[in-house]
């Protein structure tokens, strides 16, 4: 009979290489991630860094997990969820960076609020 290894969450940073803050927000995330795998302190996750826009499929994702409050934060000037469909099929420009995405457990926050980045990865499932 065999065991099957729960596969490790994956969270994205939608990086801006030319932002301190997305900057600090990349180094925060790797060292957790390094440290997680030698300490064995929180569940290990694989990390994806990005520069690319997300996907239309993916901001409509991010839109349900940060709810209404939160669909401003994360398309500059959107109040409602078409609203901010419309501001990034015009402009990816709008989607603000960084934004840090859990989408196995359905979590994303945007900025570089530290503190809120950790509750987050530390919320993850143990293996």
């Amino acid at each position: 009979m065999g065991f099957f290894r729960k596969t490790k969450d994956i969270i994205t940073l939608f990086h801006k290489a030319s932002s301190p803050g997305s900057k600090r927000v990349a180094a925060l995330l790797k060292q957790v991630q390094t440290e997680a795998a030698e300490k064995d302190l929180r569940p290990e996750f694989d990390l994806e860094v990005t520069e690319q826009p997300p996907t239309l499929d993916q901001v409509k994702t991010i839109l349900d997990y940060v709810g209404q409050n939160g669909i401003s934060s994360v398309i500059k000037g959107a109040t409602s969820e078409n609203e901010a469909l419309q501001k990034f099929k015009q402009s990816a420009d709008s989607f603000q960076k960084p934004l840090v995405v859990d989408w196995a457990n359905g979590k994303a926050h945007v900025g570089e609020n530290e503190s809120e980045i950790l509750k987050m990865l530390n919320a993850l499932p143990k293996k």
